[in-house]
């Protein structure tokens, strides 16, 4: 029970951080600059910090959200409100329609970790994981009944997905949320949200493109043999990033090949090196923050239906995710410097 009342009074607390970190003050600003005239509505802040408890409870739905701040007086006092579930609603359509507000917090959020993190961005790996959709996207209504005239989410469509742990593999309904992770810190860089249906390796030069953009020049990106082609080694070299990609079809250790300048067969990180190696298995650091997106910030099940909705609900897992990771890389970086002044006063 008690350990259960620190977790709780963590969260109230990494609620209140957040809504005072620059990033996000930002944030509520510009978001505050857009209000239109008209009846003065609940804070900005207030519905800032329900996308953030939503994320860091994990919980699917709004009404989950606006449940759980009006029986919660430490939510409520760190929000500066109780915001309904219709505002809720509402502010979703907002930051829908102003995008660009909060992909600039996103890119903020990313540089001011940047400066936390010297190895942030050199070396990343990408993958895809899949998001099943909040909809049946079964043909029939029923066994051997009528064709389905209508699909409750006619955005998503049908996909493979591989066998995890207890889980088979096998088709699913849905999206896949494709994304670039540093393997350093496990932190998500770029991320973009797909259909079920669309092939992996069209998005590896996309993502790469949004860490430009970012400002990232990764070294390396790892990626698994899904992704092995010619096309996505020729757009990673095109980008000045050396593709760790294990050869297709080959069992067991990758062959010794003669060195040469680049290329699928020939790259010039040779896979039977240990440098190779050592940066596939990175990779893993991109499979561990799907699981962490997943199981700890509410990114499935997914109870939104339609490309651009599940897109925002992505974001607003990973801006819970990016900036509770910034607040805590300065708290430390203020306790080192705190031990620093008192060992040099003493």
């Amino acid at each position: 029970m008690a350990t259960g009342k620190v977790a709780r009074r963590t969260a109230v607390s990494d609620v209140a951080a957040l809504l005072d970190s620059s990033e996000i003050a930002a944030l509520i600003a510009e978001l505050d600059a857009l209000r239109w005239t008209g009846r003065k509505g609940l804070g900005t802040r207030a519905l800032v910090g329900a996308c953030l408890v939503k994320a860091l409870f994990a919980l699917p739905t709004w009404t989950w959200v606006a449940a759980l701040i009006a029986e919660h007086p430490g939510l409520q006092d760190a929000l500066g409100g109780t915001p309904s579930v219709w505002a809720m609603y509402r502010f979703a359509r907002k930051l829908r329609e102003n995008r660009p507000a909060l992909e600039a917090c996103l890119d903020a959020c990313a540089e001011s970790l940047r400066t936390q993190y010297p190895d942030f961005g050199r070396d990343v790996a990408i993958d895809a994981s899949d998001l099943p959709a909040y909809a049946n996207g079964q043909r029939y209504v029923s066994k051997n009944g009528p064709e389905r005239e209508r699909f409750s989410d006619p955005e998503a469509s049908w996909g493979h997905r591989s066998a995890v742990s207890t889980r088979k593999g096998g088709g699913y309904y849905g999206y896949k949320i494709h994304a670039a992770v540093c393997t350093a810190t496990g932190l998500p860089l770029a991320w973009r949200i797909e259909t079920a249906r669309r092939q992996e390796s069209n998005f590896a030069a996309p993502l790469l493109d949004a860490l430009h953009a970012r400002g990232f020049r990764p070294d390396t990106v790892a990626m698994d043999k899904g992704y092995d082609n010619n096309r996505v080694y020729s757009e990673c070299e095109e980008r000045s990033c050396e593709p760790i990609i294990p050869l297709r079809g080959v069992r067991g250790k990758q062959v010794a090949l003669p060195l040469a300048l680049g290329g699928r067969l020939f790259p010039r990180i040779p896979r039977h090196s240990e440098r190779f190696r050592t940066l596939y298995r990175g990779r893993a650091a991109v499979e561990r923050a799907f699981g962490d997106l997943k199981h700890s910030y509410g990114l499935v099940p997914l109870r939104v239906r339609g490309l651009e909705r599940v897109q925002l609900h992505a974001d607003l897992t990973m801006l819970a995710r990016l900036s509770l990771a910034l607040i805590r890389a300065r708290a430390v970086l203020l306790a080192a410097q705190l031990n620093r002044l008192v060992s040099g006063s003493e």
